[in-house]
């Protein structure tokens, strides 16, 4: 980009504008704070636009259960539809940000998807608002003109987060060659999450400042292979597509486990680019539950993984006899480290039998009764 750019003035006026390096970081980090816009959401979505939301700046993370902050990531915002979008900010002149600082991302990355309790982002988010003599709510709602409900939006966070539906973002006055590089490499690798950088340039001229970002890391190749955004599903998209894909018997199972799904929870549709999904939620006292998630493209996962982070199943005998019930449904072979993972079973194996009434039994005498619901 060229070291000067030139603003016609009302006035028929033409300003010379100046590129000019930052202070300092902190500088490039209020402006960020300030001025969310400078992220590029119209860039990294031309069909729409990604708007920001500002969780806070300095966002711990941890590198195990329940531990403390061992990493703070620059800044953590939230888009329109609940992907957390981690950004580290430094100046060209920081010898780290050409190798030092993808290594950090990374780390933060993949501990976030694990060890970020929504309620504590929440909690964060809230806590910021209150602070700056924000409501909460009004604020979420003027950034993101989202149409969900504001519960049903943090369960989404959450959601996203949980399948590493993440986007991890390098923000400076200029972008290395070097990083560059590893950017556009690691965001064609990588599906869900997305690794892009923005450059900011500053020109100066005449008591004027103009600020002027640009994207990288969406190459034509990582354009291909993620395709455009998901669509958002829905009840008859989805068992259109189930329908299209398993047998009758296993679409009837899947439809049962649905409608006992709506009678106690508040139903998440996915937004898979080819795979419809759903994920059953509920909120007791302020906490997020998701149990399960069930995919078109035939598979049930039971959530331990998650379970293991509220206190109703932190326990492990807790989750390894709810898993020990589960294996007692014929063709029902989860493996015994499952408790902390989120094994599948197939919607085919459902389909047999009394083998979905079964599934049920167990989550209303496994799950809902350690979260105090009647059946």
């Amino acid at each position: 980009m060229a070291d000067t750019i030139y603003l016609l003035q009302d006035g028929g006026t033409l300003q010379e504008m100046t590129m000019a390096s930052y202070d300092s970081e902190l500088v490039l980090q209020e402006l960020l704070e300030r001025y969310p816009d400078l992220l590029a959401g119209a860039e990294i979505d031309q069909t729409t636009p990604r708007r920001w939301l500002l969780v806070r700046r300095e966002q711990g993370v941890a590198d195990h259960e329940q531990g403390g902050s061992r990493w703070a990531v620059d800044h953590l915002f939230l888009d329109q539809d609940g992907v957390p979008t981690l950004v580290e900010v430094k100046r060209s002149s920081d010898t780290r940000i050409r190798r030092e600082v993808v290594g950090q991302m990374l780390d933060y990355a993949a501990n976030a998807v694990v060890y970020w309790p929504v309620e504590d982002i929440r909690r964060e988010y809230e806590k910021r608002c209150v602070n700056e003599s924000l409501e909460p709510i009004d604020e979420w709602q003027q950034r993101l003109e989202t149409e969900l409900d504001y519960d049903d939006y943090w369960a989404q966070v959450e959601t996203n987060l949980r399948a590493g539906r993440i986007r991890m973002l390098f923000l400076a006055d200029e972008i290395p060659r070097e990083l560059r590089r590893v950017v556009e490499f690691l965001n064609e690798q990588m599906d869900p999450a997305d690794v892009l950088a923005v450059e900011v340039k500053q020109y100066v001229g005449e008591g004027l400042k103009t600020l002027v970002p640009r994207l990288i890391g969406q190459t034509s190749a990582s354009e291909v292979k993620k395709g455009k955004p998901g669509k958002q599903w829905d009840e008859e998209m989805f068992f259109t597509d189930l329908k299209a894909r398993h047998t009758e018997s296993a679409v009837k199972a899947v439809r049962r486990l649905y409608q006992w799904s709506q009678s106690h929870f508040t139903i998440l549709w996915g937004r898979g680019k080819q795979d419809g999904s759903f994920v059953p939620s509920i909120k007791i006292d302020g906490i997020g539950h998701n149990p399960f998630a069930v995919f078109s493209s035939g598979q049930f996962y039971p959530y331990f993984e998650f379970m293991k982070q509220k206190e109703q199943f932190k326990e492990e005998n807790v989750r390894r006899h709810m898993l020990e019930r589960l294996n007692e449904i014929p063709g029902v072979q989860l493996p015994s480290d499952g408790i902390d993972r989120r094994p599948p079973i197939m919607l085919d194996v459902l389909g047999e039998g009394d083998n979905v009434e079964l599934l049920i039994r167990i989550f209303e005498e496994e799950y809902l009764s350690r979260l105090g619901k009647q059946r």
